[in-house]
């Protein structure tokens, strides 16, 4: 292969060589994008913006079109890769370690994405889009963080502890329907065995988090990082001594918020005020 080609091949954007294998899965089964349509539901207009890149899938997608090949899990891994991509440059070294980390502490004012149903998160990050395009790119966010969730399905999982502040859970995000099924998420993730959630009630008064959200996470090989966001601005710190700082920061937090059990129950409460509100 000659220098340019390599040039051009890592070029090549992770949604494009999905596309492009895609593309390849279907004109090698003898099929058109019409007959594909009939064979899997698909829209055909839409399986067609998968193969030329302009469209990212559901994961659910994937599978299916993983199953209809008989790829063994090969678009999957691909989608994976064009999924990254999705983000902003200042999170692909946060979405690298979030993906490798094994244990993972966070403390969020609000629902945190790992725990956002679809409808909240495409609420959140609708923002005030008005252009088609605008629209497009949110779905494609929202198909990313939902992506990101899987991390705490995988075997082995890592193990999860998250603080919420009460605040997030008295802030309704969309309908009443959209955020009664986000309480009964959060209740229903609690109970997953690696994931630990507690509320941190407003009776615990002010406290060193209150300006945005943080993350720590640990590595296989025990290296660990802190990852800090608020006020549109986002920093990730790899000084051992500023990781401390804000392990003690969330240790804080964490003396300070219910024991889960009560978090669990608290979240109850709040879903039935809700309801009979």
């Amino acid at each position: 292969m000659t220098e340019v080609a390599e040039v051009e091949v890592e070029a090549e954007s992770g949604r494009a060589a999905l596309g492009r294998a895609l593309k390849f899965l279907r004109e090698q089964a003898g099929l058109s994008l019409g007959q594909l349509a009939e064979k899997t539901r698909y829209d055909k207009s839409y399986l067609s913006r998968l193969e030329s890149g302009k469209r990212l899938s559901k994961l659910a997608v994937m599978e299916d079109l993983d199953r209809f090949y008989k790829t063994g899990g090969l678009l999957v891994e691909l989608w994976k890769v064009a999924r990254r991509e999705v983000f902003k440059d200042k999170y692909k070294e946060f979405m690298r370690l979030e993906f490798g980390a094994r244990i993972m502490h966070l403390f969020t004012l609000g629902i945190p994405g790992l725990l956002q149903t679809e409808d909240v998160a495409r609420a959140l990050l609708s923002g005030d889009q008005e252009t088609e395009s605008e629209a497009e790119s949110v779905e494609e966010q929202v198909i990313a963080r939902l992506g990101r969730q899987q991390l705490l399905y995988r075997n082995p999982a890592p193990t999860v502890r998250i603080i919420i502040d009460e605040y997030g859970l008295r802030r309704q995000v969309g309908s009443a329907e959209v955020w009664e099924a986000q309480l009964e998420h959060l209740i229903a993730i609690a109970e997953l065995p690696m994931v630990t959630l507690q509320v941190l009630p407003l009776s615990a008064g002010a406290h060193h988090l209150m300006d945005g959200s943080l993350t720590l996470m640990w590595q296989e090989d025990g290296s660990a990082v802190a990852y800090m966001e608020g006020n549109q601005c986002s920093e990730l710190l790899e000084d051992p001594e500023d990781v401390t700082r804000a392990r003690l920061a969330y240790d804080r937090a964490r003396d300070r918020s219910l024991p889960p059990p009560d978090s669990i129950a608290f979240i109850r409460g709040v879903l039935k005020e809700f309801r009979g509100s």
